[in-house]
């Protein structure tokens, strides 16, 4: 590949063609270009969802809730039963209508999500309230034929997480909801360093066939919104088309109450969008799959073995402590071109030792953070410093987003401030007041150009006003934004 191609676009430039540019150069992924819609996700960004996928299987566990698989394909009869689901997904559907070389007599779906098959498999399961809570998380991919699609947030097949639940009351149910909301939000703001809004969409965003949905919402560079986790309250709507049927403890039978959450790849491309900068990926440490690189420097052969012995050293004290590092001893590369290389994959410290440095006892430390500066440390207080610069890059990386989305946060109560904030592809975070009409909530996405409600945020205290669109009552603000 030529030099050229590798550069990557500004931010300010071209965003959409910025985020393309990082994910190439930070080596991520590629488009499957004999699969429509699909990508391959390379080694360095498959290691970014392990990760995150080991971060919260560790919390689903310890909230009680165990791994199970369930078939890819699922009975086309199943995905009729509930008439908002099937309303919901039939667009996105991919359907299997033959196999073994003949006509299949039932068609099957490639599943887009698995409450049907999984309700189905409670029923069989589940008699008595003795049984319940049945908490259950699976692990998988699924496939929705998108019409548009960019690497990580919206391809045909992604791979994700979906928690399914059965509980005895509506009560139980909704404190699962919430509690894995709750979740999810502790994970992108500790894991991720990504503040997120918690809140619940309208029913016209609800999850198809659920009584409620809540949500996370993360802001991105370019002031857009971006969906990163949902939990739904099901009701008892899929208890009732499965006969998911137990007997309580008076004796008598009652259908289950029911939830459902996930979050997906599109976490990655989240975590892309809310740090990166026109170098490349900018990682959080306790995501980074490489923690620190350490570039041997020098010019003379005579040189090579004292500084390779001492790079050799630290990056063994490293590897003792618990951090993952690489040491780039690659022959024939100068140096600026391996700053580059981690740099774009977002490699957090980057360490530099040659022989001024062994004279001087001390090493190189560079944050990968845009417009950090090199620190010079005495070698005894390498791998102390190195340590202490993972806290402080993870903290550093959560506070530059969230005042960005601060920065980019305002309050709005007329009709033209409004429409004034979102001239095309341009967008702020903005509380305003609507009143709870669907049709007023249509309005206005069609008037913006797409401006959607993103959630109603859980911590807005009830501010009665008017609607910024029909200038009915309203009884607190909502959250609007573009949105991915």
């Amino acid at each position: 590949m030529a030099k050229d191609d590798k550069k990557i676009t500004p931010r300010d430039q071209d965003y959409a063609q910025w985020y393309l540019d990082v994910i190439r150069e930070g080596d991520l992924a590629e488009p499957a270009e004999v699969v429509k819609g699909c990508m391959v996700i390379k080694p360095h960004g498959y290691a970014l969802w392990e990760g995150m996928q080991g971060d919260l299987d560790r919390r689903f566990k310890a909230t009680g809730h165990k791994n199970a698989y369930f078939p890819l394909l699922i009975p086309q009869s199943f995905i009729r039963k509930e008439a908002e689901h099937v309303e919901g997904f039939a667009p996105e559907l991919a359907v299997v209508t033959h196999a073994g070389g003949k006509e299949l007599e039932e068609p099957y779906v490639v599943r887009p999500t698995s409450e049907t098959i999984i309700g189905h498999f409670f029923a069989k399961w589940i008699s008595s309230y003795r049984d319940l809570p049945l908490l259950i998380n699976q692990w998988a991919n699924v496939m929705r034929w998108e019409k548009r699609t960019r690497m990580f947030l919206r391809t045909t097949e992604f791979l994700w997480q979906e928690g399914h639940t059965a509980h005895s009351t509506h009560e139980e149910a909704e404190v699962e909801t919430r509690r894995m909301l709750d979740i999810y939000g502790d994970f992108a703001e500790e894991i991720m360093a990504m503040p997120v809004i918690k809140g619940e969409k309208t029913a016209t965003e609800r999850f198809a066939g659920a009584l409620s949905t809540f949500s996370i919402e993360a802001f991105m560079q370019n002031a857009w919104a971006l969906q990163a986790g949902t939990s739904h309250d099901l009701g008892q709507n899929f208890g009732k088309a499965f006969n998911v049927r137990f007997q309580n403890e008076q004796g008598n039978l009652d259908y289950v109450w029911q939830t459902s959450w996930g979050v997906s790849t599109r976490l990655v491309g989240a975590l892309i969008m809310c740090h990166s900068d026109d170098i490349g990926l900018v990682l959080p440490p306790k995501l980074a799959p490489i923690h620190a690189v350490v570039v041997p420097i020098f010019r003379k052969a005579h040189e090579r073995e004292r500084v390779m012995e001492a790079c050799t050293k630290l990056r063994e004290e490293l590897v003792a402590k618990g951090l993952t590092v690489e040491l780039d001893d690659r022959e024939g590369i100068k140096p600026g071109q391996k700053y580059y290389h981690w740099e774009a994959r977002g490699v957090p410290v980057r360490v530099e030792i040659g022989p001024r440095d062994l004279d001087k006892g001390q090493v190189a430390l560079k944050q990968r953070l845009e417009g950090s500066e090199r620190e010079f440390v005495p070698m005894d207080q390498a791998v102390s410093r190195t340590l202490a610069l993972m806290d402080e890059i993870q903290a550093e990386m959560f506070a530059r987003a969230l005042k960005r989305r601060e920065d980019a946060t305002v309050t709005v109560d007329s009709w033209d401030d409004f429409r004034d904030i979102f001239p095309e592809g341009k967008s702020k975070f903005v509380y305003a007041h609507w009143c709870g009409d669907p049709e007023v909530e249509k309005q206005i996405k069609e008037e913006t150009g797409g401006v959607t409600i993103r959630n109603i945020p859980l911590d807005q205290p009830q501010e009665p006003g008017e609607c910024i669109r029909s200038g009915r009552p309203s009884k607190q603000r909502v959250l609007f934004s573009r949105a991915y």
